[in-house]
């Protein structure tokens, strides 16, 4: 089960209102699902295909992790399709608002899985016995000089043939390219409803709140940490999806 909540995104419509630093409070909870459909390119498919790899990859007697779990829709995509015994989901995000509602969304689900809430800090909490980490579009709110050593303590806390997802906005190299992909992203969003003035406005406030890097970044920081591969297996414009083998 999901959050099918229909509360419309109308955050940035208020041409008076001055956006600060975008945070993930009350606010946003309470219209984060038509914010992330709307907002990523592919969103559905990453979380939907996270879930067919869960099923491929967890273990008995191992944990799966949602790093970042926000309002859960990794964790009950992978709790669909984990069969084997004693596997547990364990979500984890710093925001008391997202774990407060992700709560109520795990308690109204019928699936069979065992899920554990952790609300803390992913660079704190502890990571083991690991049979597949996912990192959906997180680690872009990590500060950077954090990132590796995140990545780091996922790789060792991964069994060997282990799975890490991590999903991301991107950048690329290419000035040309780069634009081209913002204003397709743009696109996207005019697309499915927000006016100019809410997709400047959601700019402002998630700028250096957010911070993407190049996928050359990611293989590199991966392969640092002692992933043995990883590719992208899902593109659509400025976001990307890389699963990388313990």
């Amino acid at each position: 089960m999901t959050d099918t909540s229909d509360t419309l995104d109308t955050l940035f419509s208020d041409p008076l209102r001055a956006p600060g630093p975008f945070r993930f409070d009350n606010d946003v909870v309470a219209v984060f699902p038509d914010m992330i459909r709307r907002s990523v390119p592919g969103y559905e498919t990453v979380i939907a295909m996270s879930g067919l790899l869960a099923g491929r990859y967890a273990r008995s007697g191992s944990c799966v992790y949602d790093l970042g779990c926000s309002l859960g829709a990794t964790t009950l995509s992978m709790r669909r399709h984990i069969t084997v015994p004693e596997c547990k989901i364990i979500g984890i995000d710093n925001s008391p608002a997202m774990i407060e509602r992700c709560q109520e969304l795990i308690a109204m689900d019928g699936g069979v899985a065992p899920v554990e809430l952790r609300e803390n800090d992913i660079l704190e909490s502890e990571i083991s016995d690991a049979s597949m980490v996912v990192l959906n579009y997180t680690l872009q709110f990590v500060p950077r000089e954090d990132r590796q050593r995140l990545l780091q303590r996922i790789a060792d806390a991964l069994m060997p043939g282990g799975i890490l997802v991590l999903s991301e906005k991107v950048v690329f190299p290419d000035e040309t390219l780069n634009q081209l992909n913002i204003d397709l992203h743009h696109d996207f969003k005019r697309a499915h409803g927000y006016s100019d003035l809410e997709i400047a406005g959601k700019r402002d406030s998630i700028e250096n709140v957010l911070v993407p890097e190049s996928l050359d970044q990611h293989r590199e920081r991966l392969r640092d940490a002692g992933f043995s591969s990883s590719d992208v297996w899902f593109q659509c414009f400025n976001f990307a999806s890389i699963i990388a083998l313990k």
